[in-house]
């Protein structure tokens, strides 16, 4: 499984929450096709089962936009879910049939999985000011067809209702055009041509604002690096700061153990290349700036770790994490003996020093130690005691 998507308790709340946006559309799909009767059916008219199937099947898709936004913990989102659940579970016993047990059983059990994650859903909506642009031109667009429509109703035979004239706006903004509304006069006519123009430009803009960060994503995963969406998973993981070569062991140790993890690397650093090609959570960026540690969130982070061969660098990425996040454990590793006490005055909670244990490994072994010698067994996974007894 891709670590970069692995859920965690926001992510396995919007996972679950999808799951009963799918049930649900099933659900509704085949009390509409093919009703069954089920433990209430002898209670709920043929016509409200199938009336609910069709709502079922809609809620479900609205509950489906709401389990995506969910994926980025926002508080609304939460919200959404929180009242479209009981939602669904009520359209599903009044479906009543044998499709509609499971869709109840599971949206209960959403209900409760999303109480119980809801102080990790703590993130407001935040719009772009293209996002909000297109979201106003496509209600304006709406607004005006419709308003127009019904002032000029009499252009318009058909349109004995507000409804009616939304509905004409809907499907002429939209190029469909069923013909059954069509205008009779020269002014009716050049307005229903204005409705097109601005419903078609409305439409095209919210389109190209929904779908630049898909294609952005696209281009992320392509390129190795993670997406926002993605990072917004990360919970409870570790912030790798910088990568050089004491930190590949570190990296596989975390990966051996099951931990979610990121590494923050600069853009220069040469190893980013292969970085990529294996796939790993990734952010290429200047681990010292404030930027980067928010988008990993390191403000839900269990640990930081720097372990580059660089020690001035990774005194100042930790000065930065130690200044974001207070209580967060940071450890660090220290390529000269020197800068171990520079690191901690850094804010590093502990420093090791690579150099310093293997010196004293070594002389301790070549004095006929046996802690060193188990000690390092325990460092190399076996490795020495293997040799060891080759040699012997």
């Amino acid at each position: 499984m891709d670590r970069r998507l692995r859920p965690t308790g926001v992510g396995a709340t919007a996972l679950l929450v999808s799951a009963v946006a799918v049930l649900s559309i099933g659900t509704g799909l085949v009390n509409i096709t093919t009703p069954t009767a089920g433990p209430l059916g002898s209670y709920v008219p043929a016509g409200i089962q199938q009336a609910a199937g069709f709502t079922g099947t809609l809620t479900g898709f609205v509950l489906l936009v709401a389990a995506a936004s969910m994926r980025r913990a926002l508080r609304f989102s939460w919200l959404s879910a929180m009242i479209l659940l009981p939602v669904v579970a009520a359209q599903g016993l009044v479906q009543s049939s044998a499709y509609s047990i499971p869709l109840v059983a599971l949206s209960l059990v959403a209900i409760a999985v999303c109480l119980w994650n809801r102080s990790r859903f703590d993130r407001d909506v935040q719009l772009s000011t293209s996002q909000i642009a297109a979201g106003l031109a496509l209600v304006g667009a709406q607004v005006y067809g419709t308003v127009g429509t019904w002032a000029l109703r009499d252009e318009f035979p058909s349109v004995d209702s507000v409804a009616d004239a939304f509905y004409f706006t809907v499907v002429t903004a939209s190029t469909v055009g069923y013909g059954d509304i069509t205008p009779d006069s020269t002014i009716g006519e050049l307005f229903a041509v204005s409705v097109l123009v601005v419903g078609v430009t409305s439409f095209t803009a919210a389109l190209g604002v929904l779908f630049a960060p898909l294609l952005e994503a696209r281009f992320a995963n392509a390129l190795g690096r993670m997406t926002d969406s993605q990072l917004e998973l990360l919970e409870d993981h570790v912030v790798v700061l910088g990568y050089g070569d004491l930190t590949e062991p570190i990296l596989s140790e975390l990966a051996d153990a099951n931990v979610d993890f990121v590494v923050v690397a600069k853009p220069d650093n040469k190893n980013i290349p292969e970085l990529k090609e294996r796939d790993l959570p990734l952010v290429v960026a200047d681990p010292s700036d404030e930027e980067p540690l928010e988008r990993v969130h390191i403000d839900r982070a269990r640990a930081v770790v720097a372990a580059t061969n660089d020690d001035a660098s990774d005194a100042l990425a930790i000065l930065t994490a130690r200044e974001l996040r207070p209580d967060v454990t940071i450890v660090a590793a220290a390529t000269d003996r020197e800068n171990v006490d520079k690191l901690k005055r850094a804010g590093a909670d502990t420093v090791i020093s690579p150099a310093l244990i293997g010196g004293r490994l070594l002389v301790e072994s070549a004095l006929g130690s046996t802690d060193s010698e188990r000690i390092a067994d325990s460092l190399t996974g076996g490795q020495y005691a293997s040799a060891n007894d080759d040699e012997t």
